[in-house]
């Protein structure tokens, strides 16, 4: 089999591979389905987008059409001489022997490279290694049942290492007969120009939030009004996000780090020391990665609002508190405030900086940014 099976407690139930409905992207589904119809179907597609936008979606569900579509006996005419009917989409059914098989990681025609998982660290490795990549060249040399395709889903390609990017970027320059290569990725800027030449590019927008309410009010039902709304507008289109930051609490978290931002220049260091204590702790290493992103994306939500191109609000006042910041000193010094507090987590990330400290330092900042006659040092210039 092409992909063994993981463990059921690392089975994540918003697990693409589980998703069997995609809503969003219908002109990117149709122009692969007419591709497919006119048999022309490119080897290699580099599927393109923001973060949780449904690029891994779309991949696999591809993916299963045409492991489901492309064997060479459904293709034919029939006994009796009539021709199935043309399918009208990518769907396939959750009760199809396809989708079971590729929910399972099981089907024989499927290889999905992806971080592979460290058992000691318990979590995913933070690149995906040559020697997996080297094993698509077997995968890809045998047949398929039936004369069916062979595909092979990278997910994501900004995770390939640069010997792992050479071996990838080789068999795309010798593409296999009825082989299929489907490369997910958030930065396509990033990878080898040569391997993005050798790709049809499908570029995915962010979705509207119509679209991002459906999809989590699908996905996750038990969530009140009020906070599926306040995870659309925190998703900005992305509701691979939001289902990500309501599983992570990402919603409390924002609220929390909306309610420390709102006193500035004040810091209400009891509360802080204790929110430091929260997200920096042992074993919390989604809240603090989320802390970031979302303080982050606080701040660029301040300047984009700053510029005019305000956003609606996720925290009730927040807009008010974004303004008299933004007016404490001009936005591209701001802009120098986001950019500091980003270099900084890269670094104490490569050092194993103490991350309550990290916290503190980027409060610090903060408390002095939003001084209008505090002048940035020289450091938070830069």
């Amino acid at each position: 089999m092409a992909r063994a099976a993981e463990p059921d407690k690392r089975i994540d139930p918003n697990d693409p591979r589980l998703t069997p409905d995609l809503i969003g992207h219908s002109n990117a589904e149709s122009r692969l389905l007419d591709i497919w119809r006119r048999g022309r179907l490119a080897h290699a597609w580099l599927i393109t987008g923001p973060r949780g936008v449904g690029k891994a979606t779309l991949a696999y569900r591809f993916a299963r059409f045409v492991l489901r579509h492309g064997v060479k006996e459904d293709s034919g005419p029939s006994l009796f001489g009539d021709a199935p009917a043309a399918p009208s989409s990518l769907h396939v059914g959750e009760d199809d022997p396809v989708f079971r098989q590729m929910a399972q990681g099981a089907h024989p025609g499927l290889k999905v490279l992806e971080r592979p998982w460290d058992d000691k660290k318990g979590k995913r490795k933070t690149e995906i290694p040559v020697d997996d990549v080297r094993k698509l060249v077997p995968f890809f040399g045998t047949t398929a049942a039936g004369g069916g395709w062979r595909v092979a889903v990278v997910d994501t390609a900004d995770d390939l290492n640069r010997n792992s990017a050479n071996a990838l970027l080789k068999i795309l320059e010798e593409p296999p007969l009825r082989g299929l290569l489907i490369l997910v990725s958030h930065a396509p800027g990033r990878l080898l120009p040569t391997i993005r030449s050798r790709c049809t590019h499908l570029a995915l927008g962010p979705l509207d939030d119509g679209s991002v309410s459906r999809i989590l009010a699908a996905r996750l039902p038990e969530l009140v009004t009020a906070d599926r709304d306040a995870l659309v507008r925190l998703a900005e289109g992305a509701p691979g996000r939001a289902i990500e930051l309501a599983g992570e609490g990402g919603l409390d978290l924002y609220r929390q780090t909306a309610g420390l931002l709102a006193a500035l220049p004040q810091i209400d260091v009891p509360g802080l020391h204790s929110f430091a204590d929260q997200v920096a702790r042992r074993g919390a290493d989604e809240a603090y990665a989320a802390f970031i992103d979302l303080l982050l994306q606080w701040l660029a939500r301040m300047v984009r609002r700053g510029a005019g191109r305000p956003l609606p609000e996720v925290v009730n006042g927040e807009g008010a508190v974004m303004d008299r910041l933004a007016a404490a000193r001009p936005l591209d010094e701001w802009v120098d405030v986001w950019e500091k507090i980003r270099r900084l987590v890269a670094r104490s990330d490569a050092v194993n900086l103490d991350r309550k400290q990290v916290v503190l330092s980027i409060f610090a900042t903060l408390e002095r940014a939003a001084r209008a006659d505090a002048p940035l040092t020289t450091a938070e210039q830069r």
